[in-house]
């Protein structure tokens, strides 16, 4: 795990050390334990190093005669590529997996990407000819942003390293601002700054400056290509092999490796699979608040830590640790996605940190598995309207009435949710229906100045949502909502997990990610997956008696909640002041500020609108403002 910058030159112009060097200071908490140049001609690298494969030969940028690299993140699988390549007559001077990324590039060029199994981003640079790879992990567990000009290329893995040349401007892009407004991300490749771009989740690049071209290619998606041949009971017991290799793989490591316990059903899995194959006693890091017993779910991850004979150590952020610790973690953000759970997520990090420097996570599951309330409540209404209309959209009943009946107990803590959702637009299409449920704007347009709302383009959102929702390979409503959430939820919650360990310069590691499972479950019929409504229902099924009765029949999951709406009305007000109400946020016009201050009075349990607001602000302030 590590953090790499650099940059391409295209018009002749040379590349100085201390360029690189600001570059890498900025991100030097990524790899605190080794540093590294290399500089030729139109190419420069920078690399920061947290080791933890080959502590003693695997510094980078990493060489052979024919190229070159800066790598960040982890191959899973190198063992065995390395084993492969030798066979082939292939040489090794190191164990690291950095070196088999070479050694793989040269025998088989691009294609070597599609051989990975990890998280990774990476720019390789042929010598011989004259070309540069650069490359993201299938799900884009590691970052790689880029800021192209005619003159150069820069690429970083922060977006903090790019703006430290200070020919980079820092600048809100509008329509990024716009789309986080509207989801708390921003959709595809763009970011919140303009200029600046990142490689998407299964993309790689390539820059040929002997023909002075490029390409971008995308080697692997998601892909919906439905099995119908095989049983349930078939998918079952290959995702339950998959499962545990995907673990055992991810537990390669020549430092401690602990694992993330909140309670809930992932995080679960991941740490009764990893118990199994720990030399010892698993270290497990859960998080609470005392705030009150909807703030607490340690005592689940209690009943999973005492079942799996795994050690269990729990931290207990407090109000003041967050008003310390939020300007921080915006700066460490880069941008201002997802929600509250951000805040504990990182007090968890800075936990784990001093115990281990790697944790395995639970991300992933609710994507890959369906696990999100809103697929139970799209489907509530598509039951209901087929029923009336005695109709289905989809051409297969996955869910009708009848069946959906026995689930709909999960969704009591979500009426409120019901009652917003039915409000408008009942029994419309498919893709505006869902756009209406992972649309967050609704409580925050009231909230942003008259001025700014009229500029608001929800048009313009709504066509880039439909572009990545109707992808021709999910003709079911299921496979739709969970192909847009693996290719956009999934991201920001990525680059949170990635953003809040690197701070700590601890490695995260998601299992649940290891795309040979996402090809197994995206093959499985709908029906088989989502039956009668019962969110993960393969996934149970697959672990059977794995995990605790309680765990695996939870209907009140709520995520990491934080008492947010307490803290801003209670002894943290005048810092939420500070920053929503002062003269710097009015002058900036983005926000309604008498509404606002009303929502710091008001704002109910678990809601996301001030957070949304807080982190916007703090972000112009850090950013744009260039505090």
């Amino acid at each position: 795990m590590c953090g790499i910058a650099g940059m391409i030159r295209f018009d002749g112009a040379p590349i100085r050390p201390e360029q690189l060097a600001a570059m890498a200071a900025t991100i030097r908490h990524r790899g605190p334990d080794d540093a590294g140049q290399f500089i030729e001609g139109q190419v420069g690298f920078a690399h920061q190093r947290l080791s933890i494969i080959d502590l003693a030969t695997g510094q980078q940028p990493m060489a052979t005669e024919r190229a070159v690299i800066v790598f960040n993140g982890e191959i899973y699988n190198y063992v065995e590529l390395r084993s492969e390549l030798v066979a082939r007559g292939r040489a090794f001077r190191t164990t690291s997996d950095t070196e088999v990324i070479l050694q793989l590039y040269e025998e088989f060029g691009t294609d070597a990407v599609a051989r990975l199994n990890g998280m990774f981003a990476f720019v390789l640079y042929d010598r011989v000819e004259r070309r540069l790879l650069l490359a993201r992990d299938h799900f884009g567990v590691k970052p790689l942003y880029l800021h192209a000009t005619p003159a150069r290329l820069l690429f970083a893995s922060e977006i903090k390293a790019l703006l430290a040349d200070p020919s980079v401007p820092a600048e809100a892009d509008p329509d990024g601002v716009q789309e986080y407004l509207t989801f708390q991300y921003v959709l595809e490749g763009q970011t919140m700054f303009r200029g600046v771009t990142k490689l998407l989740p299964g993309e790689y690049h390539v820059v040929d400056l002997a023909q002075e071209s490029h390409r971008t290619v995308r080697y692997w998606e998601p892909r919906f290509h439905l099995d119908t041949h095989h049983t349930e009971a078939y998918f079952i017991e290959q995702l339950r092999w998959l499962l545990a290799d995907a673990v055992r793989l991810q537990m390669r490591s020549d430092v401690p490796v602990g694992a993330y316990l909140s309670g809930g059903l992932d995080s679960s899995l991941v740490t009764a699979l990893a118990s199994r194959v720990a030399a010892g006693p698993l270290t497990t890091f859960t998080g609470r608040f005392d705030e009150g017993p909807e703030f607490d779910e340690s005592g689940y991850a209690r009943l999973v830590a005492e079942r799996v004979g795994a050690r269990m150590e729990v931290i207990t952020p407090t109000e003041a640790q967050f008003v310390e610790a939020l300007p921080r973690l915006v700066y460490h953000m880069d941008e201002p996605v997802a929600g509250p759970g951000l805040f504990p997520q990182y007090m968890v990090s800075g936990l784990a940190a001093r115990q281990v420097k790697v944790v395995l996570g639970g991300q992933g599951g609710d994507e890959i598995f369906g696990g999100y309330a809103r697929y139970l409540v799209a489907y509530f209404e598509q039951a209901i309207k087929g029923a009336i209309h005695e109709s289905n959209e989809e051409a297969e009943h996955i869910v009708s009435l009848a069946s959906i009946l026995p689930n709909l107990p999960a969704l009591r803590q979500y009426v409120p949710m019901l009652q917003q959702f039915w409000r408008t637009g009942l029994f419309g299409d498919m893709d505006r229906r869902y756009f209406h449920l992972v649309d967050r704007s609704g409580g925050a347009l009231s909230l942003l100045s008259p001025e700014y709302r009229a500029g608001y383009g929800r048009e313009r959102i709504y066509e880039r949502f439909q572009a990545v929702f109707n992808h021709p390979d999910t003709r079911s409503y299921y496979n739709k909502m969970t192909h847009y959430d693996m290719v956009t939820n999934l991201p920001a919650l990525l680059q949170v997990e990635d953003r809040v360990t690197m701070a700590h310069s601890l490695e995260s590691r998601v299992p649940l990610l290891d795309h040979r499972i996402t090809d197994l479950v995206a093959s499985v019929p709908p029906g088989m997956k989502f039956k009668g409504g019962e969110p993960k229902h393969i996934l149970k099924r697959a672990i059977g008696d794995l995990l605790p009765r309680e765990i695996m029949e939870r209907k009140d999951k709520m995520g990491f909640p934080v008492p947010l709406h307490l803290w801003a009305r209670g002894q943290s007000r005048d810092f939420f002041a500070e920053i929503l109400l002062s003269s710097r946020c009015r002058q900036r016009g983005l926000f309604d500020v008498p509404e606002v201050e009303k929502l710091m009075s008001y704002e109910p349990a678990f809601s996301r609108r001030l957070w949304g607001l807080l982190n916007l602000e703090l972000w112009y302030r850090t950013f744009i403002d260039r505090d």
